[in-house]
């Protein structure tokens, strides 16, 4: 076995977190030099997929320019195709989301499988505009197309004892290489507690700019919940379980020192890796303030009150 040798000390050496940072800080800022310069070459590619249409829109990102469709579809976290930003775009294709079944499960008075399409038949689709942050300190803002969280779980009709709800993806090796790579303990799981979950702003996506959820954002339905960092917003999801105690969700079990269950936004709160006080969007150059419960915090700030706020981010 061969031993690659060098005289450069390790502490010359840059962090492999900080080389990523800087390889997205030059990607967006490429980006947005050519935008500038040549704006025809840099014209963004137009929403495709079947059409959805929505009862009503509502701007919940303060009347802030959503990111480009391109962008929001080509810079993604999603471990299951790849932990690069460009791996879901480049191999959530062989992903199929039809026929679609989320399994209930847990308190709930009926346990049973939900047929996708029967739900969406059932429900009044409507498009949000989110402003949305992600722990690595960059950002958007999204139309999504779908329907309350809370709408679900009522109709779910969770037992008093149901104090949380979780998530779980879709695992399927065969079509999601990278649940090959042992990064993650699969399946992907993330929760709420229960007055979370039935939070006005806590939302089911299924579509995106007016169009059918791409396989990379989290096809054929996922979870959005704007005050709180982006690894929150299960994907693809498959399982829903009410549950008396709290969840273990994926990120809270890889990394507890880095990743707490409850993930809100919070500038004063460095990430032990990065600070979290300014974000990019994605897009923009410069950097811009992060705002507490990313902006969210005159409708959410009282779901935490009396609770230690370090524990809360």
């Amino acid at each position: 076995m061969s031993v690659w040798k060098t005289d450069q000390r390790e502490s010359e050496v840059t962090p492999e977190s900080l080389y990523l940072r800087r390889r997205d800080f030059l990607r967006l800022g490429a980006a947005g030099a050519l935008a500038a310069a040549a704006p025809a070459l840099a014209r963004p590619a137009g929403p495709s997929g079947p059409a959805l249409a929505a009862s009503e829109t509502r701007d919940l990102a303060g009347g802030e320019k959503p990111t480009p469709w391109d962008s929001v579809t080509t810079y993604n976290n999603f471990y299951e195709f790849g932990s690069s930003k460009e791996d879901p775009a480049q191999n959530a294709g062989s992903l199929v989301t039809r026929p679609w079944s989320i399994r209930v499960e847990g308190e709930v008075k009926k346990p049973q499988v939900l047929d996708l399409d029967g739900l969406l038949r059932s429900v009044p689709l409507e498009e949000r505009i989110y402003r949305h942050r992600c722990v690595e300190a960059w950002s958007m803002v999204v139309p999504w197309l779908g329907f309350p969280l809370a709408d679900l779980v009522r109709r779910l009709e969770p037992t008093s004892a149901a104090k949380y709800v979780e998530f779980e993806t879709l695992l399927d090796p065969s079509r999601m290489p990278g649940v090959r790579r042992g990064v993650l303990d699969w399946p992907y799981r993330e929760g709420l507690r229960m007055d979370e979950a039935v939070h006005p702003l806590a939302f089911v996506a299924v579509g995106l700019y007016g169009r059918a959820l791409p396989n990379q954002n989290g096809a054929p339905l996922r979870l959005v919940v704007p005050w709180k960092y982006g690894f929150k917003g299960a994907k693809s999801i498959v399982r829903m379980r009410f549950t008396a105690s709290m969840p273990q969700t994926t990120w809270a079990r890889m990394a507890p020192n880095e990743y707490g269950f409850y993930a809100n936004v919070n500038p004063a709160v460095d990430h032990p890796r990065w600070s979290q006080a300014k974000e990019r969007r994605i897009g923009d150059f410069l950097r811009r303030d992060t705002l507490p419960f990313n902006g969210y915090a005159s409708e959410v700030a009282s779901l935490y009150t009396g609770m230690d706020p370090r524990t809360l981010y």
